[in-house]
């Protein structure tokens, strides 16, 4: 069977990582465990993009080579993705061997087959960004300056006129429309696919795909004047991560990608651009490219200039990794904006954290050590599972959501589940049944300890350290993998340890 194959797209190291690449990462991490969950073999991809004008002057300012450079920064995301307990099964940099080959390969490929030709380009440039703008995208301006439409840049544009490499693009704009068409899916979410079909149909035009002022790059095979483009280069990782023994195709064990998750910003390049480079190389096209919105910062765009970028290490020294990770995918739909404050943070964290999650494993472990002295509640007839069994039923419609990328609504599915267990909890009062009714006190237990597993079976993806920590409370210990709900209610694992005491699973923050 063909391996499940995610990626995050790989990122530009012109500076450290923050908020906006641990979103990225952490949802594909999500959606990478969760279908390890199912049993399914996972090939989850992430890296850096290290070429480009803006590196080089990023690594002159510093008094240091490129290279070194790129050693530095790529070294600061693998850091973090360690601290944010991502589990990537391969990282690709674009200045390794295996994708410059990849890369050289397919240019020279794609000028055989006449999809890259040589020509002129004439028109406006902005260094900055290293791209090429039509007249037509340039931002109108009251003195009529010619600005870069790029929203983080909007420098003065160049006017220049020089030999590039070219790639066409407006050859298969019919092929693109059409299997917009065919595949609805391709294009998500939904609410997003308007724009780029649009932007097809309006008329595509034949792109660059070289540069002659960019020495930091890929040079074009046999002609050391022009580098490749360093987008046409990065898209290309995709590929060169996964490539057949001694060629440039990608393996069948992985590809076609399953789905790529990027930010809205590069969204064009993901679901135009690409999937035509792949049409040209007869490769077949992704299954998904998935585009996810933007934070802000307390109202605030993020930008250099404003100095508000939030770095994860700040956010997770006071709350936890996990904490982290659930909120980013918690409080805003993704594929939607979202803002980004620590109030917002300290107030999740205290309420679905503290109040809901923490409250209901400390009273439910608490009460199984003082009533049944720490021994696992057991119920030998399976006739009397019922009350897991009803949480049981949940799982599809949470399988769902979270195959749409939907974990906003897998997680609120699963609060809603944490929220009956509370009521349940308060309804049943075991500490009175303990006085008038001692013999119902252990099938409580067992409905609460039993549901709860399979909880933490759903919860795992994004939380999984604190999913261990309970499934060591309640009593598994060292699984190679999250229990599922069907497991549960068959009575596997039947663990033989008993109650697990602990801290609070997360102490109540208040403001400093």
């Amino acid at each position: 069977m063909k391996k499940i194959y995610i990626t995050t797209p790989i990122y530009y190291i012109n500076a450290a990582p923050h908020i906006g690449h641990a979103y990225t990462t952490i949802a594909a991490d999500v959606l990478a465990r969760f279908y390890r969950s199912q049993n399914r073999e996972i090939h989850f991809l992430t890296g850096t993009d290290e070429h480009g004008l803006k590196i080089e002057e990023a690594a002159r300012a510093l008094g240091m080579e490129p290279q070194n450079y790129a050693d530095q920064i790529s070294e600061k995301f693998r850091e973090l993705w360690k601290h944010l307990d991502i589990r990537y099964d391969d990282f690709i940099r674009t200045t390794e061997e295996r994708h410059v080959r990849c890369v050289e390969d397919v240019f020279s490929r794609l000028l055989k087959s006449g999809d890259v030709y040589k020509g002129f380009y004439e028109g406006y440039y902005c260094l900055s960004c290293e791209t090429y703008w039509t007249e037509k995208e340039i931002l109108p301006n009251e003195k009529n300056l010619k600005l870069c439409p790029n929203s983080e840049c909007k420098k003065p544009l160049e006017r220049v006129k020089e030999e590039s490499y070219f790639f066409k693009l407006s050859k298969y704009q019919q092929a693109l429309i059409e299997h917009y068409q065919k595949n609805p899916g391709f294009l998500s979410p939904a609410h997003r696919a308007s724009e780029i079909v649009n932007f097809v149909k309006s008329g595509l035009q034949d792109i660059s795909v070289s540069r002659a002022k960019v020495k930091w790059g890929i040079p074009v095979p046999g002609d050391s004047a022009q580098t490749v483009y360093v987008w046409f280069d990065a898209l290309l990782n995709y590929v060169s991560a996964v490539l057949e023994s001694k060629t440039s195709n990608p393996s069948g064990e992985f590809w076609p990608a399953d789905a790529h998750i990027v930010g809205k910003e590069i969204y064009r390049f993901h679901a135009v651009i690409w999937p035509a480079m792949l049409l040209a190389l007869g490769f077949p096209l992704p299954k998904k490219v998935f585009a996810h919105g933007w934070w802000t910062v307390e109202g605030q765009k993020m930008s250099k200039s404003k100095g508000n970028f939030v770095d994860p290490y700040e956010a997770t020294r006071e709350f936890g990794v996990d904490s982290f990770r659930y909120f980013l995918l918690r409080e805003m739909p993704f594929g939607q904006d979202g803002d980004f404050s620590i109030e917002a943070l300290r107030r999740r964290y205290n309420s679905d954290l503290a109040n809901d999650l923490g409250n209901l494993i400390s009273r439910v472990v608490e009460m199984t050590d003082r009533f049944l002295g720490g021994k696992l509640p057991t119920q030998s007839d399976p006739e009397k599972h019922e009350y897991p069994r009803r949480w049981a039923e949940k799982t599809p419609a949470i399988q769902s959501a979270m195959e749409n990328l939907n974990f906003s609504e897998a997680l609120s599915i699963i609060w809603s589940v944490i929220s009956s267990l509370n009521q349940y909890v308060n309804e049943q009062a075991p500490w009175k049944l303990q006085k008038t009714s001692p013999e119902k006190v252990e099938p409580v237990l067992f409905n609460l300890v039993w549901s709860i597993r399979i909880v933490m079976g759903w919860l795992e993806p994004f939380m999984p350290q604190t999913a261990a920590k309970v499934q060591a409370q309640l009593g598994i210990r060292q699984l190679p993998r999250p229990v599922t709900a069907e497991e549960v209610l068959a009575g596997k694992p039947t663990a033989s340890h008993a109650i697990l005491k602990a801290p609070p699973l997360f102490p109540r923050k208040t403001k400093p």
